[in-house]
């Protein structure tokens, strides 16, 4: 029998990113299982179950490859979810209807998909109103939900961090306040007095507080107690992007569209070893690793959440402190799908959101490095299409390694390096010196001679007081 070293056992072990994929498989949701409130009639918004969907478009603007394109992204949506397409309608129409979204001829039509398919949930591709919600609900006698609650569902899925949990909470709670229906048969009036009592009675009792009212200064209290904590979490994170920042270590975040490969893309730069699946959102919390560059100088990389066409409103704001680590970054690397029909349409959604948090800050976005990923399964006449269009744009497949040591080289040279180069000649006794050189300057020559070592070092002004004892006349530049 051989005997395994212990190299050999630790290449053995599975990464984080595999754990976290084998435990997600694990839960997966079984047919029949329903995650649905018993009190249905109280909130619009009610979690999935694997469960036999239709899906609902109105195309009013752009080509019909476009709406199709849209339809398509909100079945796979539906599918990471846990649900399983049936059929898929679209409806032309200037604008949507505002009592039921698509019109009461094709409201009939979908009541007969429905029937015909056994479909137990309608998915429309767009925001509805709780009217609008309410009367298709009436109309097709089967569960309704939007894009919204639908993306809010995986979200609440994949959040794993305390930070994760708390953000798709938030973004939850500020989707469900107005949706809050009233009147229903569950909601009551609490007596504002005891019936006979001194200060009540018939005829004397006030109206009380309605289950409404209560669920909605209940849930007023969770989102303000959800804001405290993000807020703490905030500060935890600024305290760490400051201590980075002091530092001068530079910053490279990574963002792009959802199931782009920016995970993957993580892993192949640093061997992160994070979890890496085929489906949109698999990864929302943000991982940041260390990395070096073929020169050898240190940076952060940062995997942020992806985005996606028309992202919920409640999702940017809840998570925009993870929107503004990538904001607060000294190089953006935008990934894109070279393999997807549309990247540019990917594009335009990724650069929409950053504008939206840019705007708040009132600050300029960092540089953009655009790196074209999945160029093993993309066909050339698209690569060389894009390689026109995308001008500066780096070609990768994280998944073979194609293209990722072009890729460091790149990212090095557009961080941003110090300023100061240092002369010195270094005693052999104080080694330490020639260390830190290392480990935070760039080493541009280095030579042992007699008397010690002789370096030319470009650092930040931290290292050049370190090095000021030992420098030789006339050497900072």
């Amino acid at each position: 029998m051989t005997e395994l070293t212990h190299n050999d056992l630790n290449d053995m072990d599975p990464s984080t990113g595999e754990l976290e994929l084998e435990d997600r498989a694990s839960l997966r949701r079984v047919a029949g299982l329903s995650t649905e409130l018993a009190d249905v009639t109280e909130v619009e918004y009610r979690q999935l179950r694997l469960e036999r969907v239709v899906l609902v478009g109105v195309w009013t603007e752009g080509s019909a490859l476009q709406s199709e394109a849209s339809l398509a992204e909100l079945a796979r949506l539906a599918e990471t979810a846990g649900s399983e397409v049936l059929e898929g309608l679209v409806q032309r129409r200037i604008r949507p209807d505002p009592a039921t979204y698509i019109g009461s001829g094709k409201v009939k039509e979908l009541r007969e998909i429905v029937v015909a398919t056994g479909a137990d949930t309608v998915i429309c591709d767009g925001e509805l109103s709780p009217g609008q919600l309410r009367q298709l609900e009436e109309k097709v006698k089967v569960k309704v939900i939007d894009r919204t609650a639908l993306i809010l569902d995986i979200f609440a899925q994949h959040a794993r961090s305390k930070e994760g949990k708390a953000q798709v909470e938030l973004a939850q709670l500020q989707y469900l306040i107005p949706r809050l229906r009233g009147w229903g048969a569950a909601l009551s009036r609490q007596a504002g007095g005891r019936a006979g009592g001194a200060n009540g009675g018939v005829g004397l009792r006030g109206p009380g507080e309605t289950k409404l009212e209560t669920d909605r200064r209940r849930i007023s209290k969770r989102v303000s107690k959800l804001r405290r904590e993000i807020a703490a979490m905030d500060t935890i994170r600024e305290t760490k992007r400051g201590r980075r920042v002091a530092n001068e270590v530079p910053s490279v975040a990574i963002v792009g569209y959802t199931n782009a490969g920016k995970s993957s893309l993580l892993n192949a730069l640093t061997g992160a070893g994070v979890l890496v699946e085929d489906a949109l959102f698999a990864t929302l919390d943000p991982t940041t690793r260390r990395a070096q560059t073929p020169d050898g100088r240190t940076y952060t990389l940062t995997d942020t959440v992806g985005f996606v066409r028309h992202l919920p409103h409640q999702l940017v704001d809840a998570f925009r402190s993870t929107l503004e680590e990538a904001a607060s970054a000294d190089l953006l690397v935008h990934v894109v799908d070279g393999a997807d029909p549309t990247p540019e349409e990917q594009v335009n959604a990724v650069r929409e959101v950053l504008a939206e948090i840019t705007k708040r800050r009132s600050e300029p976005l960092p540089p953009e490095l655009l790196v074209i990923n999945k160029a093993d399964a993309a066909d050339e006449v698209s690569l060389v299409r894009l390689r026109h269009q995308m001008a500066g744009s780096v070609q990768v497949s994280a998944r073979t390694g194609t293209g990722i040591t072009e890729l460091a080289d790149v990212i090095a040279e557009r961080l941003p390096r110090p300023e100061i180069v240092v002369e010195a000649l270094i005693p052999y006794s104080r080694g330490e010196l020639v260390s830190r050189a290392h480990a935070d300057g760039e080493v541009l020559e280095e030579e042992h001679v007699e008397t010690g070592t002789r370096l030319l070092v470009r650092g930040r002004p931290e290292l050049a007081a370190a090095l000021s004892d030992f420098q030789t006349d006339g050497s900072a530049l």
